[in-house]
């Protein structure tokens, strides 16, 4: 089954008409795209969009032998012009399934936002799922093998990922391309590399694709490491490296910390941002978990951990630091980093980076930013992928 990409961006475009964001300034050549729509084998068109008939022309495709176009989301602006010889646009009601003479299967899945969802199987039995922008699959019935494609706007609805992946409907070789791409993420290694988190790719408009055929499909790291100081932005980047996958397990080690209101609404407001599919357990216990099997960890964050141990040991004692409050805590660090080698498991971790500032005007203080300067080291030297956020930019120091 062969699939043209007509476009591949967001209803209204990228750039967006007279939008003045810096996203949307930097959409030229390569990173503008049209409005999504979808051209099956030559003959099963998915969303009809100004200019599909010129965007066919362009990618050496012709609309001439569409014998059906199919609408997946509601229409805001002023009507398309449907080209000349085009058959009427239609939507399948959901849960239907239309056969064509083509041999191409199509059954309408529902959506939990307005829209329709289109599975597509193929003459030979390859099978994709395309998915309207700000949408994701409103059932959760188990499918019994994976798609060959995925076609969703990823950006917006990561969490629709999370849930086909929590069905079975997406597998590890299932290309997941980026469709319905709007001004949300700045178009470039940015956007490549959100993406790739998700383990999604995205192609420029008129790319030619053949269903089932193997793609590079990206690779998610197993271990990262993301630092950044204070309001930084780092535990949204964490957070974000793990929305498209369903199960997580967000370890919080700062504890509750009984009656500081301020903490509570820190507390709270992390809360608010996790998918509802992730369950949290706060502690400091971290090698148990990362020596158990089960769904991504997200610790947040190593700082606090580095805390905790510290006040365990007794290392804000010169004397008890002295006596064996520092081996001891040498000894913690390597079983931590010891269990990271060794974990199966997906896993983020944030911590500080405190190396840059002011040095501390105590000397507990001092030994503090030291020792997460090597716990911090230490962690790195494990991980695949590494990030340092700054102002809300992730910059790439390793992976």
């Amino acid at each position: 089954m062969e699939l043209t990409l007509l476009g591949t961006g967001a209803p209204t475009g990228l750039p967006r008409p007279d939008c003045p964001c810096a996203a949307c300034a930097t959409a030229v050549g390569p990173g503008a795209r049209a409005a999504t729509a979808l051209l099956i084998d030559g003959t099963l068109l998915l969303d009809l969009t100004p200019g599909a008939a010129f965007a066919a022309a362009r990618s050496g495709h012709s609309l001439s032998g569409v014998r059906q176009v199919l609408l997946s989301h509601p229409h805001d602006g002023p009507p398309v012009e449907v080209p000349a010889g085009l058959v009427t646009p239609a939507r399948v009601p959901d849960g239907s399934e239309l056969a064509l003479l083509t041999g191409h299967r199509v059954r309408a899945v529902a959506m939990d936002a307005p829209g329709t969802g289109y599975e597509v199987t193929g003459p030979d039995g390859e099978r994709l799922l395309y998915l309207p922008p700000g949408a994701a699959p409103a059932g959760s019935a188990h499918a019994e093998r994976p798609y060959e494609m995925v076609l969703a706007d990823v950006v917006a609805r990561p969490d629709a990922l999370s849930r086909l992946r929590a069905t079975g409907s997406l597998g590890p070789t299932t290309d997941v391309l980026a469709v319905h791409i709007d001004h949300d993420v700045p178009p470039g290694p940015e956007l490549t590399r959100r993406l790739a988190a998700a383990g999604a790719r995205a192609v420029p408009d008129g790319t030619t694709l053949t269903v089932g055929v193997y793609e590079d499909v990206p690779d998610v790291p197993r271990r990262t490491l993301v630092l950044g100081g204070a309001r930084s932005g780092k535990s949204v980047e964490a957070e974000r490296r793990l929305e498209a996958f369903p199960g997580v397990l967000y370890v919080a080690t700062g504890g509750t910390r009984g009656g500081d209101a301020e903490w509570s609404q820190r507390v709270a407001l992390h809360r608010e941002r996790r998918p509802g599919s992730w369950s949290t357990v706060e502690t400091c216990d971290l090698v148990p978990l990362l020596g158990q099997d089960g769904p991504p960890l997200l610790i947040d964050c190593l700082s606090l951990w580095l805390t905790y141990a510290m006040d365990d040991v007794g290392a804000w004692d010169d004397e008890t630091w002295a006596g064996g409050g520092e081996r001891a805590l040498r000894e913690r660090v390597s079983e931590l980093t010891a269990a990271v080698r060794a974990t199966r498991r997906t896993v983020v971790a944030v911590s500080n980076e405190v190396g840059s500032g002011v040095v501390p005007a105590t000397a507990s203080g001092r030994r503090y930013r030291d020792e997460l300067g090597r716990l911090n080291a230490a962690f790195a030297s494990e991980c695949e992928h590494v990030l340092l956020v700054v102002a809300g930019q992730a910059l790439t120091l390793r992976g």
